[in-house]
């Protein structure tokens, strides 16, 4: 059988009317209903006043304002409401802790939180970054939150008060002054109707907005990154392709860090294998243009090629002189090729006919004229036929 928990009663942190210090904690300033039941707001979002569940929970309440001792010691005969407002916007956790203490200042709180419109906001305030939609439904969503009241006035009245059937209204003790009074919760706090609550330190939404403001280059690189299209950031042409080069450049970075990193861890391999690919590199160059390389040996076969392309021809040899016996030298006759037979002169007929005159005359006599033309034309070889033309260029 499972044990139940029992969880102590908490006693209010107040005095006159005011929180103890700082609210730091739920435990030190706030209440915890002693029969634990389960929040209408922890199973569903806040209704808006105008909803059905708001008006039957304003109809079953007999208004009379309960006074504060009776409402600090709990013996109410009903629920506490309890009314905070604000603008709420970019509802952050400065805002929760703020509706926290007022859910918590008295036991058995009913808390109506009213949210004023952008048209208000923005003429008081200025302007906002939620839209009031926005801002509405960021407020009922909150645990702490029982009732939403649209468009709520910036300054209260007497008809407000009773329209909704307020008991207290809780915000920070900072005045806000307007052109018409010095401070607009004063009608409440002369009631004794104003309940304090204090602000977070160090949060706030001009706070955000100013981070957004100084860091603008991040979240519009950011933006960028994530899909957005200039148009929809306001952002110019140049503009947009500086932020995406920054972008660019940031992711190179992050792999350079990565790479750096898994350098680190394997450094010893990467230098082993770098060496390796080295000494192939260095052989394959040593390979092509090393002193015995491929390259040299095309060189030098190719280089004689070459020289005796460009060189000049020999000059032609000048005939050598005639032996004693009118041959030619034999050294001449096996560098030479010899020339062609020289052809066998044909005879004159009128040497014939002289030859044959002169017989019938002088049996063996020779005429002036035959021996003018057997002198020109032996050269002391035996014949005709052993003549060679010395000349290279026949």
């Amino acid at each position: 059988m499972m044990s139940s928990v029992v969880m102590p009663p908490l006693t209010n942190g107040h005095t006159n009317g005011k929180l103890e210090n700082s609210l730091n904690g739920y435990k030190k300033n706030g209440y915890v209903n002693h029969e634990c039941t389960e929040s209408v707001s922890l199973r569903h979002a806040a209704p808006f006043s105008t909803d059905p569940m708001a008006l039957a929970e304003r109809d079953s309440c007999h208004y009379g304002r309960i006074p504060r001792a009776a409402a600090l010691a709990g013996t109410a005969g009903r629920k506490v409401r309890v009314y905070s407002d604000g603008i709420y916007d970019m509802f952050h956790q400065g805002h929760a802790r703020q509706l926290q203490q007022a859910k918590t200042v008295f036991p058995n709180v009913y808390l109506i939180v009213g949210v004023c419109s952008d048209q208000l906001t923005h003429s008081r305030k200025g302007r906002t970054v939620m839209t009031e939609d926005e801002r509405y439904e960021a407020v009922r969503h909150c645990r702490y939150v029982d009732e939403v009241v649209r468009d709520a006035p910036w300054e209260y009245d007497e008809e407000f008060l009773e329209k909704h059937k307020i008991d207290f209204l809780a915000h920070d003790d900072i005045p806000y002054t307007t052109e018409d009074c010095e401070d607009t919760y004063a009608m409440i706090k002369a009631k004794d109707m104003f309940v304090a609550t204090q602000r977070t330190e160090g949060v706030s939404t001009s706070d955000i907005v100013a981070r957004i403001v100084r860091d603008y280059d991040i979240y519009v690189r950011r933006n960028l990154a994530r899909g957005y299209s200039a148009k929809e950031l306001n952002v110019s042409f140049l503009n947009e392709k500086k932020f995406r080069l920054q972008n660019k450049m940031d992711e190179l970075k992050d792999k350079g860090k990565k790479v750096m990193t898994n350098i680190g861890e394997k450094r010893v391999d990467i230098l082993t294998k770098w060496e390796e690919k080295s000494r192939e590199l260095i052989d394959a160059f040593l390979l092509l243009f090393g002193p015995d390389g491929r390259l040299s040996n095309i060189w030098e076969s190719s280089k004689g090629r070459l020289m005796q392309a460009l060189s000049q021809p020999p000059s032609p040899r000048g005939s050598p002189p005639p032996s004693e016996n009118g041959d030619h030298s034999p050294l001449y006759r096996s560098s030479v090729s010899p020339p062609p037979a020289k052809a066998r002169r044909r005879e004159p007929d009128w040497e014939t006919h002289a030859d044959a005159s002169g017989s019938e005359c002088s049996g063996d006599a020779t005429t002036p004229a035959t021996r003018q033309l057997t002198d020109l034309t032996d050269d002391g070889s035996d014949s005709d036929d052993d003549y060679q033309d010395s000349s290279p260029y026949l």
